[in-house]
């Protein structure tokens, strides 16, 4: 299989990467975390300058056509830079509902403004109760002469505090575990009886508390069929799982590259401590755990397209796994190489470890996995 870049892949790596060369160094970065929303609307505008909005979707609706490679070179270098902007809850979930399951009309309506950076949009999907059971949905929808009404509760919405526009998974038949019977829906987020609770995730990032009260909308509102969610659903995951396994990588790259850094300039005993055989031996363990991330990363990028199914959850949920872990590992010793100042506010080691291990557990962490590979084993 060839794993070169196209002249064009490798003309977006680079301007994804000098943009954020140039507004994204730390500093700015804890400043971006400082204002209203806990990230950059200029850095926003500017990725729809670059293209990096419409990456995935149709050049009818201002895009550019991307696949899953293009997401994963752009998700990198997010990760090395530890961006905060809703390009995950955006571009990636919602986005990929809409790619799959919009009419060409929803499509046409709002995929030109999420291109053109003036449309923010989240997947509301996940319950208290369920974890990380994708069928566990007891947010209902209930029709009405010319529509339907939710009632419900979302739980922990990427940027559901900052977004225009809802895709919200409600049950409309079967039982409360039934894949059958789930229905996806366009919610405006200031439509009356949605409620927002916003807070911060451990690694500084934004999520949202969301309740659905009498929340009427028109027939027009169903995203794909009626009753027919749980398979896009599955798919939004499956994009996801392989978004932020490249942005996992991006963020092992800086972790390396910073602890190789820190080994050669710190001093001890008056010679740097990276002459010591049993930190190097750490460091070459961590580059392999890097190295064997970015080969599940680059697996699930070519996976998130195979049409079966089968194969396709099966090696999903392998990247998941071993990228987790790899994250874990090469984090976790990142940190114990730097020492004390590894968990200090102000070294930014620290924060690119709790990015990663909100990574893990996202999405489904590496037990809910391995127990799906298992029973796919089985």
């Amino acid at each position: 299989m060839d794993f070169d870049l196209t002249e064009e892949q490798r003309l977006l790596r680079d301007s994804v990467d000098r943009l954020l060369a140039d507004h994204y160094a730390f500093d700015k970065r804890r400043a971006y975390l400082a204002e209203p929303e806990g990230w950059s609307r200029a850095m926003w505008s500017r990725y729809a300058e670059l293209g990096l909005l419409g990456l995935p979707f149709d050049e009818r609706h201002g895009g550019f056509g991307g696949g899953g490679i293009e997401l994963m070179l752009v998700m990198e270098a997010f990760g090395r830079a530890l961006v905060l902007e809703p390009y995950l809850a955006t571009i990636v979930l919602a986005g990929t509902a809409l790619r799959l399951a919009g009419s060409d009309a929803q499509q046409a309506a709002l995929l030109p403004g999420v291109a053109d950076g003036k449309l923010l949009l989240a997947f509301a999907h996940g319950e208290a109760q369920a974890r990380y059971d994708l069928s566990d949905v007891l947010t209902t929808a209930r029709p009405k002469a010319d529509g339907w009404v939710l009632d419900g509760a979302k739980s922990v919405v990427a940027h559901g505090d900052s977004a225009d526009r809802l895709i919200v998974s409600a049950r409309t038949g079967g039982e409360r575990n039934d894949e059958g019977g789930i229905t996806l829906f366009l919610v405006d987020a200031q439509a009356n009886g949605v409620a927002r609770r916003a807070y911060a995730l451990r690694d500084g990032t934004r999520a949202a508390e969301i309740s659905l009260s009498g929340v009427e909308i028109g027939a027009d509102a169903v995203l794909g069929t009626v009753g027919g969610g749980f398979s896009v659903i599955e798919r939004v995951v499956e994009a996801g799982i392989a978004a932020v396994a490249a942005e996992a990588v991006g963020a092992m790259e800086t972790m390396q590259a910073m602890t190789l850094e820190y080994l050669k300039t710190r001093q001890q005993f008056g010679k740097p401590i990276g002459q010591n055989q049993a930190l190097q031996h750490r460091a070459t363990e961590m580059f392999v755990s890097l190295e064997q991330g970015r080969s599940l990363a680059m697996l699930a990028a070519m996976m998130v397209d195979e049409p079966d199914a089968a194969e396709r959850a099966r090696n999903l949920a392998m990247a998941k796994i071993g990228v987790g872990q790899a994250a874990r590992f090469v984090s976790q010793n990142a940190v114990q190489l730097h020492g004390g100042i590894g968990m200090t506010e102000e070294y930014a080691v620290g924060h690119y470890f709790r990015r990663v291990m909100v990574i893990e557990h996202s999405l489904g962490d590496t037990a809910h996995h391995l127990s799906r590979l298992a029973q796919t084993a089985g």
